[in-house]
């Protein structure tokens, strides 16, 4: 058995611990010392800090500060006005939770480089384009930093495997935001399928958006608040663009996850929500499909087969019922999104599996979940490996697209078979000093 490692926050408990021997005997402890109902101690709290403070962190950065056993110290963004919005909204949350008149306990820092040297935070969030997802949590974990990394994990399948690399190597707890595996019609859903509720699955269809496209916006002039040239990160060098970072009073999403340089698309943008539910219903979280097949029509944006060795076969086509994953059976047919779970015959969604069947790992809290998994040091619901195999599913198939032929794939080697070109894309041209 794998020996735990000690928790970040052990040191600092350790450290009160023996601060206590020398406390005299009748001295008065005040009241939020001795705490009460709810109350978590300051050295039993994940201390965080947030890279990336543009439109996803809103909803992030909420659901992290409403745990009770966290703290949030300090921000980082290449957007000055969006990093001081940040700032203001943790220091406001913090000044009504704590009491405190005019909080002022989150820092902030341009380069996010400075923030992990700081020896007081635990773990990192990263919330940053997916082109700079490896890079920021390889760094992390380099600084002793835990990290929960937005989805899809990586931008490619090698970035990916180092992300997988480093976390074995540094021994960190990386949670995917895939946060749909913390949704119980998701569980359920999975859950019913491995049974075999629906029989032996022979065919899965996923719908979400498009593949990926080159990059062929104008350039305009870049906003003062902004460092171009480190949004751009490893990226080729092009001017600004409103469209792949939208000033900070636009509460749009930024559409840099429609291009290839940046992002996956929304085929990657979604397909990590849902071709990793399609993963997890098929046992395949360690691995993934050994065929891609585009459709014949290159301008074509569904239709793309992936076959599994198991003869399974997963298409990207839309079946009517939004963003969702259909797994179909020899005995019936379930579907699933985040607005519903429906099953044909309609009997099977009541049933429940019990405990002697295939149970998935319970969170219902995804936040809480990393942060419990960081003090105990087990694997989160989505871990790193789960997240890249998930993301490795959309990356290959925007090769797929891109390529416009079918490609057989290693899922154990990582490498396509035969197909010098198609291996080249598992990687990309990286700007100094960016490299993964």
């Amino acid at each position: 058995m794998k020996k735990k490692l000690k928790s970040p926050a052990s040191s600092r408990r350790d450290f009160i611990k023996k601060s206590a021997i020398v406390i005299p005997a009748f001295s008065i402890v005040p009241r939020f010392v001795l705490g009460g109902t709810g109350y978590v101690a300051p050295s039993d709290k994940i201390t965080l800090g947030f890279i990336g403070t543009g439109k996803q962190s809103g909803g992030l950065s909420s659901r992290f500060l409403e745990l009770a056993d966290v703290q949030m110290l300090a921000a980082s963004d290449v957007d000055s006005k969006k990093l001081e919005l940040f700032k203001e909204k943790v220091n406001s949350f913090y000044t009504v939770s704590t009491g405190k008149d005019n909080y002022q306990g989150c820092d902030t820092y341009a380069m996010y480089e400075e923030l992990l040297e700081r020896k007081d935070i635990d773990a990192i969030i990263v919330c940053m384009p997916d082109h700079w997802h490896a890079k920021a949590s390889i760094d992390a974990m380099k600084a002793g930093k835990d990290v929960y990394c937005e989805k899809p994990l990586a931008h490619t399948i090698k970035e990916g495997r180092k992300m997988v690399n480093a976390a074995e190597k540094y021994q960190k707890v990386v949670q995917t935001g895939s946060m749909q595996r913390s949704w119980e019609n998701f569980r359920h859903a999975c859950e019913l399928v491995r049974n075999g509720y629906i029989g032996e699955i022979k065919t899965v269809k996923v719908n979400v958006g498009d593949p990926a496209v080159p990059c062929d916006l104008p350039d305009e002039p870049t906003p003062d608040n902004l460092n171009w040239d480190r949004w751009l990160g490893a990226a080729p060098l092009r001017g600004y663009n409103p469209v792949l970072s939208p000033p900070y009073t636009d509460t749009s999403w930024p559409m840099w996850r429609a291009y290839r340089e940046f992002g996956g698309g929304i085929f990657s943008d979604w397909g990590a929500h849902m071709f990793d539910i399609a993963q997890w219903g098929l046992g395949m979280d360690n691995s993934g499909p050994s065929e891609f097949i585009p459709p014949t029509d290159k301008n074509a944006k569904r239709g793309l087969v992936m076959k599994y060795a198991n003869g399974i076969e997963m298409t990207h086509e839309d079946f009517g019922k939004g963003w969702a994953v259909q797994f179909n059976g020899t005995e019936g047919k379930l579907e699933v999104s985040r607005s519903f779970l429906t099953t044909d015959p309609e009997k099977i969604i009541d049933e429940v599996v019990g405990d002697d069947k295939i149970k998935l790992y319970k969170s219902e809290n995804h936040y809480q979940n990393w942060i419990d998994c960081i003090k105990s040091r087990e694997k989160p619901v989505c871990d790193v490996e789960t997240g890249h195999r998930s993301a490795s599913v959309c990356n290959l198939g925007n090769i797929a697209y891109q390529l416009g032929r079918p490609l057989k794939w290693n899922p154990e080697k990582e490498k396509f078979e035969g197909d010098s070109d198609a291996n080249k894309l598992l990687t990309k041209d990286y700007r100094k000093p960016y490299k993964v």
